[in-house]
């Protein structure tokens, strides 16, 4: 079986892999005060051309996403985020878990949240009696494999400055946000117009891990308690240092991003050139094809993908996605067998 499933279906880039081998047997302190995570976030701050936020190792996103939320936020205040967002859909209650209700404001067509739904998130407010919005959360790119623009964001950013929020931006997959041929957002960028914002590891070349950027001077204290009361301060923290040290001393993290984007590319290619059209209009490396239920029984006798969701009774949204272990020759296969499929059926 070839599998489209997901971009951390395999282990880590060769890179990484290799620089576990030759670090092994060297002994350092535990729980992130070792020189492999210091170097990453010196690495990591040379890229964001700032000294003046505050990294962190964690090991997954959704550890990632409650841990902040739950630190940042106060007991009664709440996190807008649209309906389709990772933390409303994905994340088995984890935010609601910390006490924090997940303000959610429907669904946009895009993947996108808009001023305009951050703006009535707060309309029904009736202190002292709901959920104070005080955090608006996205992710770039979207659920969708939408990207945010650089105008987008400075005005999110700006609305939430005007309605004294806090911006938390889930960048899961930021690699290939980063090097998609429509980004025009810098990675230097997001500490200007974020409040605190991760980088993604585990769907973007580490064997698994989170780079945790604080920027707000004030959510800065204390939160390496955060991480130890919920289990999220790893022994071994150099695991993770290590792992983002390969990836930010060079170019690794944009080259294996660059990557998964070019291969998802080939796919959307693909599809329109055999006339299947797409949900959404993604140019990472999250692709997602209308296709017959006919049609996707018969590929998953070979392939494997996600169902999204239904369009009518005969038809589905299907998803598909690259990273930076896809190999051209299973997108060359996979193209090949869907153009015969279609011209045989």
């Amino acid at each position: 079986m070839i599998s489209f499933a997901c971009d951390y279906s395999e282990g880590a880039i060769p890179e990484i892999m290799e620089y576990f081998n030759t670090t092994n047997l060297v002994n350092t302190p535990g729980y992130g005060e070792d020189e492999y995570c210091s170097k990453a976030a010196f690495f990591i701050k040379n890229k964001l051309k700032t000294d003046n936020v505050d990294v962190h190792f964690l090991v997954g996103g959704t550890q990632a996403n409650l841990i902040s939320i739950s630190h940042v936020l106060r007991p009664h205040q709440g996190v807008i985020a649209l309906s389709s967002g990772h933390i409303s859909i994905h994340e088995s209650g984890a935010i609601e878990a910390t006490g924090h209700k997940v303000l959610e404001t429907g669904f946009s067509k895009d993947g996108k949240l808009t001023i305009e739904m951050i703006e009535k998130a707060k309309e029904n407010l009736l202190p002292p009696h709901t959920v104070e919005p005080k955090m608006v959360y996205i992710s770039n790119p979207t659920e969708m494999g939408t990207l945010y623009t650089k105008k987008e964001l400075i005005d999110i950013s700006n609305l939430c400055k005007q309605n004294d929020y806090y911006l938390y931006i889930d960048g899961a997959r930021l690699a290939m946000a980063l090097t998609s041929e429509k980004n025009d957002i810098l990675l230097e960028d997001y500490p200007k117009y974020a409040d605190i914002f991760y980088i993604g590891g585990t769907k973007c070349g580490a064997l698994f891990g989170e780079a945790l950027v604080i920027v707000n001077a004030n959510l800065k204290k204390d939160i390496k308690y955060a991480f130890k009361q919920k289990g999220a301060l790893l022994a071994k923290g150099r695991l993770l240092g290590l792992q983002f040290e390969r990836l930010f001393q060079t170019d690794l993290y944009e080259k294996y991003g660059v990557h998964a984007n070019e291969m998802a590319k080939e796919l959307k290619e693909g599809f329109i050139k055999n006339g299947i059209s797409l949900g959404y209009d993604s140019y990472t490396n999250q692709q997602f094809p209308i296709l017959s239920d006919e049609l996707v029984k018969r590929l998953e006798k070979k392939y494997i993908f996600e169902f999204w969701g239904k369009v009518d009774e005969q038809h589905s949204i299907i998803r598909f996605v690259t990273s930076w272990a896809t190999k051209k020759e299973n997108i060359d296969e996979f193209l090949n067998d869907l153009k015969n499929l279609i011209e045989n059926k």
